[in-house]
């Protein structure tokens, strides 16, 4: 099974931990990039206000659970500077753990261009489906000119090659499979379902169908899950069954398993291709090779 996520061509990602911790602050620098990146925990951000970082003009991202979901809840914003926007959310928002926080290193960037940025992620984010969005509005795009929208959105591909490296994959809708990328069905109880493997999970495909009642001893996160798909229109009734709108990434293929037939489930076997083999004996088999 080949990879779905084809990129044009290799790069590098360097992140520094300026206190030494794993866990703590990071910058974030791509080869040919101008652009730059800040991970602050939110624990930490009293003494991070002082970097050179949020002074500047950029996009940034806060990260944190959701109450009811199990998806995690983004917020995205832009400032020009970052610094006084963080200030804010520090006070008025509660959910965040983690700010993600995208500047230019050569102040290329203005406020047109990050409004841009603002507007695309969120774009991204809503038709990806895999957070939450604390946005209460949608802002509209700039205008700009053909050149600085050729910039922005360079400068945004960038962006979205960093955050995944960064554990931050919500961005990014379901990859397509390509001509060598194995189907597999899943059934049980009268419905049917069809996905395929990524690097990044398990993408159980638009059309496919999920119970409509759980299991009394499915674990409480499926069920979670499966109430933010129908939250998030991706489940939608039909009478015997939920359907699916859109191809979706699951972190698994037994979590997508769990999701659709309602119960714990081994998704390595039960998911087969047509002619009856398992994910399982697929994957064993190409180890033994």
């Amino acid at each position: 099974m080949t990879s779905n996520r084809e990129r044009s061509r290799a790069f590098s990602v360097r992140l520094f931990l300026p206190g030494g911790d794993p866990d703590g602050v990071k910058t974030v620098e791509k080869s040919n990039w101008t652009g730059r990146g800040l991970v602050i925990p939110r624990s930490l951000f009293a003494e991070t206000r002082s970097r050179e970082e949020l002074g500047s003009t950029g996009v940034y991202i806060l990260v944190g659970p959701d109450e009811k979901s199990q998806l995690p809840r983004v917020y995205v914003g832009e400032g020009d500077p970052i610094g006084p926007r963080l200030d804010q959310h520090a006070k008025n928002k509660d959910f965040w753990t983690q700010a993600i926080c995208f500047t230019s290193k050569d102040q290329n960037l203005n406020k047109a261009h990050i409004q841009f940025l603002e507007y695309r992620l969120i774009d991204l984010a809503k038709a990806a489906k895999r957070c939450v969005l604390d946005n209460a509005n949608t802002p509209q795009p700039p205008s700009l000119s053909e050149a600085d929208k050729a910039e922005a959105e360079g400068f945004l591909e960038d962006i979205l090659l960093c955050l995944p490296v960064l554990g931050y994959g919500f961005f990014e809708a379901a990859s397509a499979p390509t001509q060598t990328t194995l189907e597999f069905i899943l059934t049980g109880k009268n419905i049917k379902g069809k996905g395929y493997e990524t690097t990044t999970g398990f993408v159980v495909k638009a059309g496919s169908q999920a119970v409509k009642s759980e299991a009394k001893s499915t674990p409480g996160f499926f069920i979670d899950m499966r109430r933010s798909l129908i939250d998030q229109g991706i489940f939608v009734d039909r009478d015997k069954y939920y359907e699916m709108t859109q191809d979706y990434t699951f972190n698994s293929p037994s979590y997508a398993a769990g999701v659709l037939l309602g119960r714990s489930a081994n998704g390595r076997t039960e998911w087969k291709t047509a002619d009856g083999r398992t994910l399982k004996s697929i994957q064993e088999a190409e180890v033994d090779k």
